[in-house]
């Protein structure tokens, strides 16, 4: 038996056993392995539209997730703070040729 939304919440309010029997008839569900051994905490953020679509954009033309980027770009904020690096290659790349150019005299 499935039940909707609206109907399961009626059924809760009303006491009936009917959402109960309904549980306890679920089949187990496997859950997805996490894809990593360190603990996250989940934060929600508030962002403008048009700033959640341009890390949404930067995050496909990536190929990553809106999370993972948003992570990799705090981690390197961090990591700025601590007078440590971290750098994309493409920037270390782009950095590296601009240096191989001659300058104009």
């Amino acid at each position: 038996m499935t039940m909707n939304r609206h109907d399961a919440t009626k059924q809760f309010h009303s006491g009936d056993d009917q959402l109960a029997d309904l549980i306890d008839d679920a089949q187990p569900v496997e859950l997805p392995t996490p894809d990593t051994d360190v603990p996250m905490v989940s934060r929600s953020v508030r962002l403008p539209l048009d700033t959640y679509e341009r890390v949404r954009a930067a995050a496909d033309a990536r190929g990553i997730g809106v999370t993972t980027l948003m992570r990799q770009w705090i981690e390197a904020g961090l990591a700025d703070l601590d007078d440590s690096a971290t750098v994309s290659l493409a920037d270390v790349r782009r950095a590296l040729a601009s240096l191989a150019q001659p300058t104009a005299a």
